[in-house]
């Protein structure tokens, strides 16, 4: 894509060079991020006046928070959406097929925005964002929620993918490092508030639907600044419209789609829905692995499509230091969302606790990561090392996950809180630096792709996380309920565990819930195993980094 220069992130440069594998690369990233003499780099490439400017920066700012908000403002209202519409085995993908719509369709959007109009690109993501979260909130069953939230993931990954690439082309070198790091801000705040805020709407008169409204009320406020304000931005004006659209690689794009889809399906109904063993999962498994080889062997060697418009950016597998960055955000994310999801859940259920009360027990946790990624963004920026930072997170990060794997039912809550804390501290220390460090490993004219790139290890270790966390809670929880219940039906037993049936508990004797209770408690601490995994292969990963120092214009954060 050597036509989305233009849509580059921050200016990142390298200042000290160790152990690099090529001289020649290394000198040719230099040169490509080299400003020349002329290149005015303090001036804006924006003509607008300045409330104009302010109007659009806040207004794409607040797509990118409402879009994570999404991510995760389901975390606290699954009871209230089991009560009005059952069939709990489907409960997890009220939050996976977020996810799932999102990292489906991300490196298809980082296409699209090299060949076509960012302005229109980004409004048409934003339609089906909105779009998506009008079919959630009037959703009759389990089924039109589901597929509501998908809409939601593809409309919002173009929002983020729009986002970055707007604001870049609208900013100058020296602008742009502080404007993207507010981009990234947004993210962290939408994802860790999306449980408080679902919860106040649950446990309020508007009740959980407005969990979804709210992003029509906020949009409705914001579109004629996308339709009147943000000026066009077109990479390829001189290339007729039908020769951009049959160069995208739809093939891969599809083919893609489907390998997530199934293999997503696989881990959710696993074990909850059908056996481990049943042919329903083995086929699902098989078709995801079939799906992947084939995605492979159509990149590589390039089957209906080139090497200029593929949709993977193969280049970057073959190099060590991106595959490292690319697991290390999909870690990072595990270490995020799974204490998100299920620190409310243990409260509701131990301290029965309402939505909204459940979802401000996050608040630690959420101050904690929120100003621990800040910190990272401009103390990495300034010194210029960044693999101290993925070590000593990471193992911060693995000594909160198995403290948090240790809560009781009669833990208190101020423990909880101090275990979420060192969590959470760990975890803000390299969630986002990947993006930066990605960034600067690459020339100039392939930044785009390597943020792609990264971008789709963190929706896919979203996937991962909700899926697989999701998935043990649910079968442990139901497997030791039935060995204290035995003869209890496997329907009101899964229902309980989504703490939407008080009917289950009110029936049950004292000593008999305090067990049950223990039960479920003990479930939502195999779901920190995750985490714990996750932290660990952080660790092990972040030996293998170099150890050089980078310099980052402007002292910007991660994205």
């Amino acid at each position: 894509m050597a036509d989305t220069q233009n849509h580059s992130h921050p200016e990142l440069a390298p200042h000290e060079k160790q152990n690099n594998t090529s001289e020649e690369v290394a000198r040719d990233v230099e040169k490509s991020r080299s400003p020349s003499p002329d290149a005015g780099s303090k001036a804006s490439p924006r003509q607008m006046k300045q409330i104009s400017w302010v109007l659009v920066l806040i207004s794409i700012l607040s797509a990118v928070f409402l879009f994570a908000l999404d991510n995760t403002v389901v975390a606290d209202i699954q009871p209230k959406i089991i009560n009005v519409f059952g069939e709990v085995s489907k409960l997890p993908w009220a939050s996976v097929a977020f996810a799932l719509g999102a990292v489906a369709v991300n490196l298809f959007w980082g296409k699209l925005f090299g060949d076509f109009d960012g302005k229109i690109l980004f409004v048409v993501a934003f339609i089906l964002f909105e779009a998506g979260s009008a079919v959630c909130g009037a959703a009759p069953s389990m089924n039109a929620l589901i597929i509501g939230r998908a809409i939601c993931g593809v409309g919002g990954a173009g929002i983020y993918i729009g986002a970055m690439n707007l604001l870049s082309n609208m900013t100058s070198e020296q602008e742009r490092p502080g404007i993207l790091s507010l981009v990234g801000l947004m993210w962290g705040l939408g994802t860790v508030l999306g449980p408080i805020v679902g919860g106040a709407f649950a446990d309020s008169k508007a009740t959980w639907r407005w969990a979804f409204y709210i992003n029509l009320v906020i949009g409705a406020l914001a579109a004629p600044v996308y339709v009147f304000l943000i000026p066009s931005q077109a990479p390829n004006p001189s290339v007729p419209f039908k020769t951009r659209l049959g160069n995208l690689d739809w093939v891969g794009a599809i083919v893609v789609a489907g390998a997530f889809l199934s293999g997503t399906m696989a881990i959710a109904f696993g074990g909850a829905v059908y056996d481990w063993n049943s042919g329903q999962t083995i086929g699902m498994f098989v078709t995801s692995g079939v799906l992947l080889i084939f995605f492979a062997v159509q990149q590589s060697l390039k089957f209906f499509t080139n090497e200029e418009h593929r949709l993977f950016p193969v280049q970057f597998v073959l190099n060590y230091e991106m595959c490292i960055l690319f697991a290390q955000v999909a870690a990072s994310v595990t270490c995020a969302f799974i204490p998100t999801y299920f620190i409310p859940l243990f409260f509701q259920f131990a301290r029965d606790d309402g939505a909204l009360e459940a979802g401000v027990r996050l608040l630690p946790f959420v101050l904690i990561m929120v100003s621990t990624v800040v910190f990272n963004g401009i103390l990495m920026g300034k010194t210029g090392y960044y693999m101290p930072w993925f070590l000593v997170g990471s193992i911060i990060a693995i000594i909160g996950s198995a403290l948090m794997y240790t809560v009781k039912l009669d833990t208190t809550a101020g423990k909880i809180y101090g275990y979420s804390i060192i969590l959470a501290f760990g975890t803000g220390c390299f969630s986002q630096a990947p993006f930066p460090v990605a960034q600067a490993k690459v020339p100039k004219d392939q930044v785009v792709q390597a943020t792609a790139f990264i971008g789709c290890g963190q929706l896919i270790g979203i996937v991962l996380a909700l899926t697989i966390s999701n998935t043990i809670f649910i079968n442990q929880a139901t497997i030791k309920i039935a060995d204290i219940l035995p003869g209890t039906p496997r329907a009101v037993i899964q229902l309980a565990v989504t703490g939407a049936s008080g009917e289950f508990f009110k029936s049950l004797s004292d000593a008999v819930r305090v067990e049950i209770l223990k039960a479920i408690v003990s479930a939502i601490s195999y779901a920190y195993v995750m985490t714990l995994a996750g932290a660990a292969l952080a660790a092990v990963l972040a030996i293998f980094m170099k150890r050089e120092k980078l310099f980052i214009q402007g002292g910007a954060g991660g994205a």
